[in-house]
């Protein structure tokens, strides 16, 4: 996925240093392992809590919406396993 879906009209009202850092992650945790993951988010939580990055339950909704129409069929799987954790916590 590039950088495309970054300039979809419905996240206009997110800040463009959110979407960047999301981006970077994306980026960043593309070649991870499974076993990878668990660590690798924990260090973006702390990441996010020192760059002051947090975003609101409709951000993520639109960011994910946004990621799913520009998604291939493996990606978007990925993106609905995300979901499901996040939804049980």
């Amino acid at each position: 996925m590039q950088n495309d879906w970054m300039k979809d009209e419905s996240l206009k009202n997110i800040d463009p240093y959110k979407l960047e850092f999301l981006q970077a992650l994306v980026f960043e945790s593309s070649n991870l392992k499974k076993e990878q993951m668990l660590p690798f988010l924990m260090a973006v939580a702390k990441r996010g809590q020192e760059k002051k990055v947090s975003f609101s339950d409709d951000e993520i909704n639109a960011i994910v919406e946004v990621l799913r129409k520009h998604a291939t069929p493996d990606e978007t799987a990925k993106i609905e396993k995300i979901m499901a954790m996040r939804t049980r916590r």
